[in-house]
């Protein structure tokens, strides 16, 4: 099925445009924390953790530790999802879509 030459040239922007998109949240990286940075999270932007780090002071509770990392996963999580969110907007607002598509 051949689509209208407008349509075609729209498609292959927004597959650009999800390149680009991809490309971008690939760099993303957050740090977050849970505890009074006691327990710090490095994430990036497919939501892999990359690192932790903890206080010695907390680890002798490991219940408490255990919420502590939970905690800073969540946050990152969270994180991840608000650049990403970020990012779309400002690509996606050069398509002209309305507003909520996405």
């Amino acid at each position: 099925m051949k689509l209208p030459g407008n349509m075609q040239a729209m498609m292959k922007q927004a597959q650009q445009m999800q390149e680009r998109l991809q490309q971008e949240v690939a760099q993303i990286r957050v740090d977050a924390s849970a505890g009074g940075g006691m327990v710090t999270v490095k994430m990036d932007g497919h939501k892999n953790v990359l690192a932790v780090k903890i206080d010695p002071e907390v680890a002798g509770d490991v219940e408490m530790l255990q919420d502590m990392v939970v905690a800073a996963c969540n946050e990152a999580v969270k994180k991840v999802d608000e650049a990403t969110k970020e990012k779309m907007g400002g690509l996606l607002g050069g398509l002209g879509l309305p507003p909520g598509l996405f």
